[in-house]
């Protein structure tokens, strides 16, 4: 079934479909039609699915926390200023091995007030030991959502599907609705092994020694890397069922490109607009989007890039002291690596700035001319 969904929507449509026991809720601008649906659809009766309206985004993940350690599949959603409060839930979730899906609605971090878009609010939170997934269409969205949990449920880990605040969140494009017995065969039910109950006492959050504490931080690090084949193994069975394969990364048109656009998000689609624009002008351009942030696909991005064959890497991000994100994490990634192009940044529409086909095009080439500093990330805006 087809319908015309908002990004949000298409979010709640995913929590739906997965079928979630719990949802936490607490509304942030531009998140709060995710969990506005929701509430709808409990109202109506066709979500059947615990509501639970929270004081603050740190209750609603401390909410979850419990929740999930009692065995529920839970879900949650929030943007900005919502996230960064979440912080300290997010290390203790992602430490208790729980498998919760939150959607984040990229919005820029205060101060000053922001509403509109970048990935400032994402990145920030790369060390909680979260997994992260980027969506390029609403149709992405509500089908990473489902995946996430499956992911998620085989890891023990949190995962964290972002998307692109009013970009994707308040625009409306048709989606393609699974048939709910379809999801219920690719995605059964939760069913964990260790849970919180009273008729089998065990102990949850306990003091780790440092030993302990080592060891269970290897494994995480250990199952995050395993992450990336049982993405890869979900995005091939979920094409399989549905018909759209997702994987690590999204390539355009790279096989013969003479430099390549590393992009995220939304932005990958208009690279895609860019890269056939420089085509037609005699250009050999090509698009590379990254859908994972965490774990960082290093391996995959290490086979994929050819000798002597740029990478020019937007940005909608910035960390102070540094430089682009993704630009950062590409450069170590291919640091030790036998293939090593060279990689220039680009930092571009922060706080919801433009960034146009015509900017994309102007860092490809400055890139494929070797006019961009590889040192450091280059701040470009749209001329407009």
């Amino acid at each position: 079934m087809k319908k015309v969904l908002m990004g949000n929507h298409a979010a709640a449509m995913g929590a739906m479909l997965a079928k979630v026991d719990v949802v936490s809720a607490y509304p942030i601008t531009p998140q709060t039609q995710v969990v506005e649906f929701l509430a709808e659809q409990k109202a109506k009766g066709a979500f059947a699915g615990q509501y639970l309206k929270v004081e603050s985004e740190h209750s609603a993940m401390a909410e979850l926390l419990g929740a999930a350690t009692a065995g529920a599949r839970c879900f949650t959603a929030t943007s900005s200023q919502g996230l960064a409060y979440m912080h300290e839930l997010l290390h203790w979730v992602a430490g208790a091995r729980l498998p919760v899906v939150m959607v984040d609605v990229n919005r820029a971090l205060a101060a000053p007030w922001n509403l509109w878009t970048d990935q400032s609010d994402s990145l920030s939170q790369r060390d909680t030991g979260w997994m992260q997934f980027y969506c390029s269409t609403n149709q992405e969205v509500l089908d990473t959502v489902i995946m996430a949990y499956r992911i998620a449920e085989e890891v023990h880990l949190p995962a964290m599907v972002v998307l692109d605040g009013f970009t994707l969140s308040h625009t409306y494009e048709p989606v393609d609705i699974p048939d709910a017995e379809r999801v219920d065969a690719f995605l059964p039910r939760y069913a964990p092994s260790q849970i919180l109950d009273t008729k089998t006492p065990l102990s949850f959050g306990a003091l780790a020694q440092p030993k302990e504490y080592f060891r269970l931080r290897r494994r995480m690090a250990a199952d995050m890397k395993r992450a990336e084949d049982v993405i890869m193994t979900v995005g091939r069975d979920f094409g399989e069922s549905f018909g759209r394969r997702y994987g690590l990364f999204d390539a355009y048109r790279c096989d013969d490109a003479d430099a390549i656009l590393v992009t995220s998000g939304a932005v990958g689609c208009t690279a895609k607009a860019a890269v056939d624009a420089l085509r037609e002008k005699g250009y050999a351009a090509g698009n590379l989007r990254l859908r994972v942030f965490r774990p960082f696909p290093a391996d995959a991005l290490a086979a994929f890039v050819r000798p002597g064959i740029p990478l020019a890497v937007i940005d909608r991000d910035y960390s102070p002291g540094g430089t682009g994100i993704w630009f950062e994490e590409i450069k170590a990634a291919l640091y030790s690596r036998e293939v090593r192009p060279p990689v220039y940044g680009f930092i571009a529409g922060l706080g919801g700035g433009d960034i146009t086909s015509e900017l994309l095009q102007e860092a490809w080439l400055k890139t494929l001319s070797g006019r961009a500093a590889e040192a450091e990330a280059s701040w470009v805006e749209d001329a407009r």
